[in-house]
Order: C-alpha cells, then sequence, then structure tokens
C-alpha cells in the first residue's frame, strides 16, 4: 500500500462525539517517557517511547508490513478495513487490544532471538509459532508465501532492523489505547 505521506497512529477518544474524532492528551502516555531515559534503552526504543509521551502517537510507517505479516493482514495500522466501508479509518479499543497481543506474543517468541530483530529472526519466530499450532503444514506455506511476496526482484529481504524491546513499547501504546478505552486514528 503506497501513501504520500507517512502513516501517524494517533490516539483519540472512543466513540467519538462530534464529527471529529478527539485526541487523547499525552499526559495519558507521559510515563513511556522513563523508558527513553534508561540508559541502557536502544536509541530507536528512547525515540519511539518519548515520541509517544510527548504526542500520544506513533509514526507507524516503518513498522506497516512487520505488522501485517504478524498479524496476517493487509494494512492493519492504515485502518483499511473500516477505510474501505466508508467509514473513517479508525482502529478501535477492541482492535488495539488484538494488535498488542499479537505483538506481545512476538516480542516473548523472539526473547531467544536476542534484542536485533531481523526480516529472518522474525520468519523464525512466526515458524516456531506455526510448528506448534494445528495446520501447520499449510499455515507454513501461507508463511513461505507471505514471507516471499516481501522479497525483492532480486530475492533480498526487506532490510527491517529494529530492536525487541522498541516493539515492546510499540505493543504498549496498543494494549495502553485498548485498557483504557481509546481508539486509534490512522492519519496519513
Amino acid at each position: 500500500m503506497a501513501h504520500d505521506k507517512g502513516l501517524d497512529n494517533v490516539a483519540v477518544h472512543w466513540p467519538r462525539t462530534n464529527q471529529y474524532y478527539d485526541p487523547v492528551a499525552p499526559a495519558e502516555f507521559v510515563d513511556f517517557g522513563a523508558v527513553a531515559d534508561a540508559p541502557e534503552i536502544a536509541a530507536p526504543t528512547g525515540a519511539l517511547a518519548l515520541h509517544i509521551a510527548k504526542t500520544g502517537t506513533v509514526r507507524a510507517t516503518a513498522y506497516t508490513e512487520l505488522v501485517d505479516l504478524l498479524l496476517g493482514l493487509g494494512g492493519v495500522l492504515y485502518a483499511t478495513d473500516a477505510a474501505a466501508e466508508d467509514e473513517d479509518p479508525v482502529i478501535d479499543p477492541d482492535g488495539c487490544a488484538w494488535i498488542a497481543g499479537g505483538l506481545e506474543r512476538f516480542v516473548e517468541g523472539h526473547e531467544k532471538f536476542g534484542d536485533l530483530v531481523t526480516f529472518d529472526t522474525v520468519a523464525e519466530v512466526m515458524r516456531t509459532a506455526i510448528n506448534q499450532g494445528r495446520l501447520a503444514e499449510q499455515q507454513l506455506r501461507w508463511l513461505e508465501n507471505r514471507l516471499g511476496a516481501l522479497r525483492d526482484d532480486a530475492g533480498n529481504a526487506p532490510h527491517w532492523s529494529f530492536a525487541r524491546s522498541e516493539l515492546a513499547i510499540l505493543a504498549g501504546f496498543y494494549r495502553r489505547c485498548a485498557d483504557r478505552g481509546f481508539a486509534v486514528f490512522a492519519d496519513y
């Protein structure tokens, strides 16, 4: 999915009470700022946590392919299902809980691979999870097709490089929205 601008996921009050969604005050996320001050924290993790603390927003563009792969759908952070139905591109609190849960399970499953999340480690975590479930053979074929589709024409994998802690903060943003009954507006 190509968009001219970047994608922001903005925490908003749910449901909307007028024509527009009211943004959630950044004070609801101020505790995320403490993560940014931790001396051992990876720079991208600190930057994400500080941005969330100051704005109540995630700059989501960098995470879209990964989240789509992990959750098995396209355009999750763009809220494309809602947009396709001529509704506002909003992820409701239940959708935020679903996103948070998927990210949390991934972060936990990635622990044995260390803090650096790459395309290859994502694939291994997903293969491991699928092998433990029902219909493993069918799901592994689906996964291999999805992984292949993410490669460029030369067969090169995407150059993903995330800190595992960064994805934990990302999950924390959606978990906070779910737990407090906020929605997320996809602004692009």
